[in-house]
């Protein structure tokens, strides 16, 4: 069998950056492009709209990060259990990739409430106007949050990764074992 792991490792971080770069232009483009449409009742159903596009890509980006990180996860299980440093980054790394499907999925859910009826009056994808609904106004209160905290999330995600393949350099491996097995002798 072989120790590579190209096709896992390459679901994983093309499926991070994917969901990474989405939910950073569309917080930047969609959501400001939206400002920008003339009819305020058009706005949050425009904004809708092209996340509605980007919604099945980022799904099939989501779903390539889980399985690529899966893989990796059942390829290092013993690593991840024994090398200093990895069990922590592991396991910070599954809290933040939960809160990240999370906050998408919510992000949707708030999304659909802004764009529904006829359309609502409001400033922009993120901002409502004096006119909007009460209940429109606070879904976009939150996803005004959300537009900004999925991208720390997943650029979280990402930094992490990259310090996983620092722990797999060779020095890093034979220091971290040291340290965990000589943690483990002393208690």
């Amino acid at each position: 069998m072989s120790s590579r792991n190209t096709v896992v490792r390459s679901l994983h971080d093309l499926g991070a950056a994917a969901w990474f770069g989405g939910s950073l232009m569309g917080a930047v483009g969609v959501n400001g492009a939206a400002a920008a449409v003339q009819d305020p009742r058009e706005r949050a159903k425009i904004a809708a709209v092209g996340w509605g596009k980007w919604a099945p890509v980022n799904f099939a980006a989501i779903g390539a990060h889980l399985i690529g990180g899966a893989g990796i996860l059942a390829a290092n299980k013993e690593r991840a259990k024994h090398q200093e440093g990895v069990t922590a980054n592991t396991v910070t790394k599954l809290v933040l990739t939960a809160a990240a499907v999370g906050a998408t999925a919510y992000s949707g859910v708030l999304g659909a409430k802004t764009a529904q009826g006829d359309g609502h009056s409001v400033s922009g994808a993120t901002e409502p106007s004096a006119a909007t609904p009460d209940d429109v106004a606070a879904a976009q209160q939150q996803l005004k949050y959300l537009q900004w905290l999925l991208p720390v999330l997943t650029g979280a995600i990402i930094v992490l990764g990259s310090q996983q393949g620092e722990q797999q350099r060779s020095t890093q491996v034979l220091t971290g074992l040291g340290s965990k097995l000589l943690s483990r002798a002393s208690d």
